[in-house]
Protein backbone atom coordinates (compact mmCIF):
# COMPACT_ATOMS: atom_id res chain seq x y z
CA UNK A 1 0.00 0.00 0.00
CA UNK A 2 1.76 3.63 -0.66
CA UNK A 3 2.82 5.52 1.75
CA UNK A 4 0.47 8.27 1.51
CA UNK A 5 -2.56 6.32 1.48
CA UNK A 6 -1.32 4.34 5.11
CA UNK A 7 -1.04 8.30 6.00
CA UNK A 8 -4.43 8.96 5.02
CA UNK A 9 -5.93 6.68 6.78
CA UNK A 10 -3.46 7.12 9.95
CA UNK A 11 -4.97 10.27 10.55
CA UNK A 12 -8.40 9.07 10.17
CA UNK A 13 -7.94 6.83 12.51
CA UNK A 14 -6.00 9.03 15.13
CA UNK A 15 -9.33 11.45 14.67
CA UNK A 16 -11.79 9.10 15.10
CA UNK A 17 -9.89 8.21 18.46
CA UNK A 18 -10.07 11.58 19.16
CA UNK A 19 -13.93 12.25 19.00
CA UNK A 20 -14.62 8.71 20.61
CA UNK A 21 -12.82 10.49 23.54
CA UNK A 22 -14.88 13.79 23.53
CA UNK A 23 -17.94 11.58 23.47
CA UNK A 24 -16.99 10.10 26.29
CA UNK A 25 -16.36 13.14 28.04
CA UNK A 26 -19.26 14.92 27.01
CA UNK A 27 -21.83 11.78 28.66
CA UNK A 28 -19.47 12.02 32.09
CA UNK A 29 -20.84 15.67 32.19
CA UNK A 30 -24.19 15.32 31.36
CA UNK A 31 -24.09 12.45 34.02
CA UNK A 32 -22.89 14.47 37.01
CA UNK A 33 -26.42 15.92 37.94
CA UNK A 34 -26.74 17.36 40.69
CA UNK A 35 -23.27 17.65 41.73
CA UNK A 36 -22.94 20.91 40.30
CA UNK A 37 -22.30 22.54 44.10
CA UNK A 38 -18.81 21.24 44.36
CA UNK A 39 -16.37 23.74 44.49
CA UNK A 40 -13.02 24.74 42.69
CA UNK A 41 -10.99 23.97 46.36
CA UNK A 42 -12.64 20.68 46.80
CA UNK A 43 -10.69 19.27 44.22
CA UNK A 44 -7.56 22.02 43.97
CA UNK A 45 -5.17 19.48 45.65
CA UNK A 46 -5.96 16.49 43.35
CA UNK A 47 -4.59 16.06 40.20
CA UNK A 48 -6.76 15.38 36.60
CA UNK A 49 -8.12 12.10 36.61
CA UNK A 50 -7.16 10.32 33.31
CA UNK A 51 -9.97 8.71 31.28
CA UNK A 52 -9.35 5.53 29.46
CA UNK A 53 -10.36 8.08 26.28
CA UNK A 54 -7.61 10.40 27.26
CA UNK A 55 -5.18 7.91 27.57
CA UNK A 56 -6.62 6.56 24.00
CA UNK A 57 -6.32 10.22 22.63
CA UNK A 58 -2.31 10.69 23.59
CA UNK A 59 -1.01 7.36 22.85
CA UNK A 60 -3.03 6.61 19.11
CA UNK A 61 -1.94 8.78 16.92
CA UNK A 62 1.84 8.01 18.09
CA UNK A 63 1.06 4.45 17.17
CA UNK A 64 -0.69 5.63 13.73
CA UNK A 65 2.45 7.82 12.48
CA UNK A 66 4.37 4.89 13.18
CA UNK A 67 2.23 2.30 11.16
CA UNK A 68 1.68 5.12 8.40
CA UNK A 69 5.26 5.47 7.84
CA UNK A 70 6.81 1.86 8.66
CA UNK A 71 3.60 -0.46 7.70
CA UNK A 72 4.61 -1.67 4.60
CA UNK A 73 1.95 -4.72 4.04
CA UNK A 74 -0.59 -2.36 5.42
CA UNK A 75 -2.04 -4.68 7.57
CA UNK A 76 -2.45 -1.93 10.44
CA UNK A 77 0.49 -3.34 12.21
CA UNK A 78 4.63 -3.17 12.44
CA UNK A 79 6.32 -6.32 12.29
CA UNK A 80 10.75 -6.17 12.77
CA UNK A 81 12.72 -8.92 11.09
CA UNK A 82 16.05 -9.73 11.65
CA UNK A 83 18.50 -11.27 9.60
CA UNK A 84 21.74 -12.77 11.19
CA UNK A 85 24.98 -14.63 9.50
CA UNK A 86 25.49 -16.57 12.83
CA UNK A 87 23.10 -18.63 15.61
CA UNK A 88 20.59 -16.09 16.82
CA UNK A 89 21.39 -17.72 20.41
CA UNK A 90 24.68 -17.45 20.01
CA UNK A 91 24.96 -15.39 23.56
CA UNK A 92 27.03 -12.51 21.94
CA UNK A 93 26.99 -10.18 18.90
CA UNK A 94 24.57 -11.91 16.98
CA UNK A 95 22.00 -12.26 19.83
CA UNK A 96 22.48 -9.20 21.27
CA UNK A 97 21.00 -7.83 17.98
CA UNK A 98 18.04 -10.16 18.22
CA UNK A 99 17.62 -9.37 21.75
CA UNK A 100 17.39 -5.38 20.64
CA UNK A 101 15.06 -5.78 18.13
CA UNK A 102 12.90 -7.94 20.61
CA UNK A 103 12.68 -5.03 22.87
CA UNK A 104 11.99 -2.23 20.66
CA UNK A 105 9.09 -4.45 19.14
CA UNK A 106 7.98 -4.82 23.02
CA UNK A 107 8.51 -1.39 23.94
CA UNK A 108 6.42 -0.35 21.05
CA UNK A 109 3.26 -2.82 20.92
CA UNK A 110 5.07 -4.25 17.35
CA UNK A 111 4.62 -8.19 16.33
CA UNK A 112 6.74 -10.69 17.45
CA UNK A 113 10.50 -10.27 15.64
CA UNK A 114 10.63 -12.67 12.54
CA UNK A 115 13.93 -14.14 12.93
CA UNK A 116 15.79 -15.81 10.45
CA UNK A 117 19.72 -16.92 11.47
CA UNK A 118 23.17 -18.77 10.23
CA UNK A 119 22.59 -17.19 6.68
CA UNK A 120 25.38 -18.08 4.43
CA UNK A 121 26.95 -15.13 2.14
CA UNK A 122 25.68 -17.09 -0.78
CA UNK A 123 22.11 -17.54 0.18
CA UNK A 124 21.68 -14.01 1.51
CA UNK A 125 19.84 -12.38 -1.44
CA UNK A 126 16.84 -15.17 -1.21
CA UNK A 127 16.79 -15.15 2.68
CA UNK A 128 16.58 -11.89 2.91
CA UNK A 129 14.38 -11.00 0.21
CA UNK A 130 11.84 -14.11 1.60
CA UNK A 131 12.27 -11.66 5.25
CA UNK A 132 11.22 -9.06 3.51
CA UNK A 133 8.00 -10.19 2.23
CA UNK A 134 6.83 -10.80 5.80
CA UNK A 135 7.62 -7.81 7.29
CA UNK A 136 7.57 -4.16 7.38
CA UNK A 137 11.08 -3.32 8.78
CA UNK A 138 14.36 -5.37 8.02
CA UNK A 139 17.17 -5.45 10.60
CA UNK A 140 20.31 -6.87 9.08
CA UNK A 141 23.08 -7.60 11.85
CA UNK A 142 26.80 -6.83 9.80
CA UNK A 143 28.10 -6.67 6.57
CA UNK A 144 28.44 -10.73 5.61
CA UNK A 145 25.23 -11.09 4.36
CA UNK A 146 24.68 -7.55 3.14
CA UNK A 147 26.00 -7.39 -0.61
CA UNK A 148 22.52 -7.62 -2.36
CA UNK A 149 21.04 -4.92 -0.16
CA UNK A 150 21.68 -2.58 -3.21
CA UNK A 151 19.09 -4.66 -5.10
CA UNK A 152 16.90 -5.77 -2.33
CA UNK A 153 16.44 -2.03 -1.08
CA UNK A 154 14.73 -1.43 -4.17
CA UNK A 155 13.01 -4.35 -4.59
CA UNK A 156 11.22 -3.94 -1.14
CA UNK A 157 11.12 -0.43 -1.13
CA UNK A 158 8.00 -0.07 0.97
CA UNK A 159 9.94 -2.27 3.53
CA UNK A 160 12.18 -0.18 5.96
CA UNK A 161 16.00 -1.51 5.87
CA UNK A 162 18.74 -0.97 8.75
CA UNK A 163 22.05 -2.81 8.33
CA UNK A 164 24.92 -1.72 11.75
CA UNK A 165 27.41 -2.75 8.40
CA UNK A 166 30.52 -1.32 9.50
CA UNK A 167 33.51 0.86 7.90
CA UNK A 168 33.67 0.09 3.98
CA UNK A 169 30.05 -0.52 2.93
CA UNK A 170 28.76 2.25 0.85
CA UNK A 171 26.19 4.33 1.80
CA UNK A 172 22.68 3.20 0.11
CA UNK A 173 19.54 5.59 -0.45
CA UNK A 174 17.06 2.58 1.04
CA UNK A 175 19.11 1.78 3.70
CA UNK A 176 19.84 2.93 6.89
CA UNK A 177 23.26 2.32 8.73
CA UNK A 178 25.49 2.58 11.36
CA UNK A 179 28.94 1.85 12.01
CA UNK A 180 31.44 2.61 14.38
CA UNK A 181 34.99 2.76 14.14
CA UNK A 182 36.87 -0.89 14.39
CA UNK A 183 40.28 0.95 15.16
CA UNK A 184 39.03 2.91 17.99
CA UNK A 185 37.54 0.00 19.88
CA UNK A 186 40.13 -2.37 19.03
CA UNK A 187 42.82 0.02 20.64
CA UNK A 188 40.85 0.73 23.74
CA UNK A 189 40.49 -3.36 24.13
CA UNK A 190 44.16 -3.52 23.97
CA UNK A 191 45.10 -1.02 26.55
CA UNK A 192 42.44 -3.05 28.54
CA UNK A 193 44.16 -5.77 28.13
CA UNK A 194 47.69 -4.65 28.91
CA UNK A 195 46.85 -3.09 32.20
CA UNK A 196 45.40 -6.06 33.54
CA UNK A 197 48.39 -8.03 32.25
CA UNK A 198 50.54 -6.15 34.52
CA UNK A 199 52.32 -7.97 36.98
CA UNK A 200 51.59 -11.37 35.47
CA UNK A 201 53.85 -13.72 34.59
CA UNK A 202 52.79 -14.13 30.86
CA UNK A 203 53.70 -11.97 27.68
CA UNK A 204 51.45 -13.32 24.83
CA UNK A 205 48.28 -12.72 23.84
CA UNK A 206 46.17 -14.85 21.79
CA UNK A 207 44.03 -13.36 18.99
CA UNK A 208 41.47 -15.81 17.31
CA UNK A 209 39.93 -15.20 14.08
CA UNK A 210 38.27 -16.46 11.44
CA UNK A 211 40.44 -15.72 8.52
CA UNK A 212 41.96 -12.79 8.02
CA UNK A 213 39.02 -10.48 6.83
CA UNK A 214 40.19 -7.05 6.79
CA UNK A 215 38.04 -5.80 9.56
CA UNK A 216 39.35 -8.77 11.26
CA UNK A 217 42.54 -6.94 10.06
CA UNK A 218 41.95 -4.17 11.68
CA UNK A 219 40.66 -4.97 14.75
CA UNK A 220 43.85 -7.23 15.17
CA UNK A 221 46.46 -4.03 14.60
CA UNK A 222 44.40 -1.79 16.32
CA UNK A 223 44.55 -3.53 19.19
CA UNK A 224 48.33 -4.57 19.28
CA UNK A 225 49.17 -0.69 18.75
CA UNK A 226 47.02 -0.36 22.21
CA UNK A 227 48.83 -3.04 23.81
CA UNK A 228 52.56 -2.85 22.87
CA UNK A 229 51.80 1.25 23.63
CA UNK A 230 50.93 0.48 26.97
CA UNK A 231 53.10 -2.46 27.34
CA UNK A 232 55.94 -3.23 24.80
CA UNK A 233 57.01 -5.99 25.81
CA UNK A 234 53.56 -7.59 25.38
CA UNK A 235 53.10 -9.42 22.20
CA UNK A 236 50.26 -10.64 20.23
CA UNK A 237 49.58 -13.97 18.10
CA UNK A 238 46.58 -14.05 15.45
CA UNK A 239 45.29 -17.73 15.12
CA UNK A 240 42.10 -18.26 12.20
CA UNK A 241 39.99 -20.78 13.06
CA UNK A 242 37.51 -20.60 10.52
CA UNK A 243 36.97 -21.31 6.95
CA UNK A 244 36.94 -18.58 4.39
CA UNK A 245 34.45 -16.27 4.41
CA UNK A 246 32.73 -15.35 7.66
CA UNK A 247 33.40 -18.71 9.29
CA UNK A 248 33.44 -17.22 13.04
CA UNK A 249 31.58 -20.35 14.33
CA UNK A 250 34.04 -23.21 14.20
CA UNK A 251 33.61 -24.61 18.03
CA UNK A 252 36.05 -27.47 17.31
CA UNK A 253 38.93 -25.36 15.63
CA UNK A 254 38.82 -22.57 18.07
CA UNK A 255 38.99 -24.82 20.75
CA UNK A 256 41.96 -26.41 19.51
CA UNK A 257 43.48 -23.04 19.34
CA UNK A 258 43.19 -22.15 22.83
CA UNK A 259 44.44 -25.35 23.93
CA UNK A 260 47.55 -23.95 21.88
CA UNK A 261 47.43 -21.11 22.79
CA UNK A 262 47.50 -21.98 26.95
CA UNK A 263 50.35 -24.51 26.25
CA UNK A 264 52.53 -21.90 24.35
CA UNK A 265 51.91 -19.85 27.59
CA UNK A 266 49.06 -17.35 26.56
CA UNK A 267 48.08 -15.12 29.73
CA UNK A 268 45.36 -13.60 27.60
CA UNK A 269 42.87 -14.31 24.80
CA UNK A 270 41.01 -12.31 22.46
CA UNK A 271 38.02 -14.53 20.47
CA UNK A 272 36.88 -12.54 17.88
CA UNK A 273 34.25 -15.03 17.23
CA UNK A 274 30.74 -15.71 16.81
CA UNK A 275 28.93 -19.06 17.94
CA UNK A 276 32.56 -20.05 18.68
CA UNK A 277 32.80 -17.13 21.22
CA UNK A 278 30.98 -18.18 24.42
CA UNK A 279 32.97 -21.66 24.69
CA UNK A 280 36.45 -20.47 23.94
CA UNK A 281 35.51 -17.78 27.19
CA UNK A 282 34.58 -20.85 29.03
CA UNK A 283 37.28 -22.77 29.13
CA UNK A 284 39.84 -19.83 28.75
CA UNK A 285 38.87 -18.26 32.21
CA UNK A 286 38.27 -21.68 33.43
CA UNK A 287 42.62 -22.22 32.66
CA UNK A 288 43.25 -18.74 34.20
CA UNK A 289 42.95 -16.62 31.05
CA UNK A 290 42.18 -13.14 30.75
CA UNK A 291 38.79 -12.76 28.06
CA UNK A 292 37.85 -10.14 26.66
CA UNK A 293 34.03 -10.46 24.66
CA UNK A 294 33.30 -9.41 20.90
CA UNK A 295 31.21 -6.84 20.93
CA UNK A 296 28.93 -7.60 24.09
CA UNK A 297 28.72 -4.83 26.47
CA UNK A 298 26.56 -6.64 29.19
CA UNK A 299 29.39 -9.51 30.17
CA UNK A 300 30.70 -7.36 33.30
CA UNK A 301 27.04 -7.43 34.66
CA UNK A 302 26.16 -9.74 37.99
CA UNK A 303 24.36 -11.63 35.72
CA UNK A 304 26.60 -12.87 33.39
CA UNK A 305 27.28 -16.44 33.82
CA UNK A 306 30.52 -16.74 32.48
CA UNK A 307 34.04 -14.91 33.89
CA UNK A 308 35.12 -12.37 31.60
CA UNK A 309 37.86 -10.00 32.07
CA UNK A 310 37.10 -6.87 29.18
CA UNK A 311 33.78 -5.73 27.71
CA UNK A 312 35.13 -4.94 24.22
CA UNK A 313 32.23 -3.10 23.01
CA UNK A 314 30.46 -3.13 19.88
CA UNK A 315 27.66 -4.35 20.62
CA UNK A 316 25.16 -4.41 17.65
CA UNK A 317 22.22 -4.61 20.34
CA UNK A 318 23.57 -1.28 21.65
CA UNK A 319 23.30 0.52 18.21
CA UNK A 320 19.92 -0.60 17.89
CA UNK A 321 18.72 -0.01 21.10
CA UNK A 322 20.30 3.28 20.57
CA UNK A 323 18.95 4.19 16.50
CA UNK A 324 15.69 3.10 16.52
CA UNK A 325 13.99 5.49 18.66
CA UNK A 326 15.58 8.15 16.35
CA UNK A 327 14.34 5.80 13.06
CA UNK A 328 11.06 5.88 14.26
CA UNK A 329 10.47 9.26 15.33
CA UNK A 330 12.06 10.10 11.86
CA UNK A 331 15.10 11.54 12.75
CA UNK A 332 17.00 8.94 11.31
CA UNK A 333 16.30 7.86 7.82
CA UNK A 334 16.93 5.71 4.98
CA UNK A 335 19.84 6.43 3.04
CA UNK A 336 21.72 8.03 6.58
CA UNK A 337 24.54 6.83 8.21
CA UNK A 338 24.97 7.06 12.15
CA UNK A 339 28.68 6.88 13.15
CA UNK A 340 28.55 5.58 17.06
CA UNK A 341 32.59 7.48 18.20
CA UNK A 342 34.38 6.21 21.25
CA UNK A 343 34.74 9.03 24.14
CA UNK A 344 31.78 10.77 22.57
CA UNK A 345 28.97 8.15 22.59
CA UNK A 346 28.61 5.88 25.07
CA UNK A 347 27.91 2.55 23.36
CA UNK A 348 31.77 1.47 21.67
CA UNK A 349 34.85 1.47 23.59
CA UNK A 350 36.46 -1.58 26.27
CA UNK A 351 35.52 -1.50 29.65
CA UNK A 352 37.41 -3.44 32.63
CA UNK A 353 35.34 -5.24 34.31
CA UNK A 354 35.76 -5.26 38.28
CA UNK A 355 38.69 -2.31 37.37
CA UNK A 356 40.74 -0.42 39.92
CA UNK A 357 40.85 3.64 40.42
CA UNK A 358 43.86 3.51 38.60
CA UNK A 359 42.64 1.30 35.50
CA UNK A 360 39.63 3.32 35.50
CA UNK A 361 41.62 6.57 35.21
CA UNK A 362 43.70 4.85 32.79
CA UNK A 363 40.51 4.04 30.20
CA UNK A 364 39.18 7.39 30.47
CA UNK A 365 42.23 9.03 29.83
CA UNK A 366 42.24 7.34 26.56
CA UNK A 367 38.60 7.45 25.58
CA UNK A 368 39.61 11.02 25.77
CA UNK A 369 42.54 11.21 23.03
CA UNK A 370 40.49 9.18 20.93
CA UNK A 371 38.02 11.64 21.31
CA UNK A 372 40.41 14.35 20.53
CA UNK A 373 41.75 12.98 17.72
CA UNK A 374 45.24 12.24 18.68
CA UNK A 375 45.58 8.71 17.11
CA UNK A 376 43.64 9.62 14.04
CA UNK A 377 46.84 9.44 11.83
CA UNK A 378 47.51 5.64 13.10
CA UNK A 379 44.22 4.71 12.52
CA UNK A 380 44.41 5.65 8.93
CA UNK A 381 47.70 3.81 8.63
CA UNK A 382 46.03 0.94 10.32
CA UNK A 383 42.86 0.90 7.80
CA UNK A 384 44.97 1.63 4.53
CA UNK A 385 46.93 -1.97 5.85
CA UNK A 386 44.33 -3.62 6.86
CA UNK A 387 42.21 -3.45 4.02
CA UNK A 388 44.93 -3.02 1.28
CA UNK A 389 43.81 -6.99 0.10
CA UNK A 390 40.67 -5.82 -1.57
Amino acid sequence: MPKHIRKILALMFALMMVAAACSSDAEEATDTGGDTDTTEADGADEEPATTEGDTMEEEAPAMADMVAEFDANGDGSITIGVAAAGPANDGAYYQAVVDAATQVSVDNGFNDVIVVDEIEAADAATALGDLAAQVDIVIVGASEIAEPLGDLTEQYADVFWYCNCGAGFPETPGLAQSLDDGSEVAYTTGVATALLMEGGDSTEVAFLGCCELGFENEFLLAFTLGLTNTNPDLTVTYVPTGDFPFDFDNVANATEALNNAIDGGAGAVVPYLGGAHRPVVEAASAAGLITTSAGDSSVCDADEELDYSIAARFDGGDYVSAIFPQILSGEVKEGEIKVFRVGIDPEPGALICNATDEQTAAMDAVYASIANGDFAGDFGAIKGEAYAGG
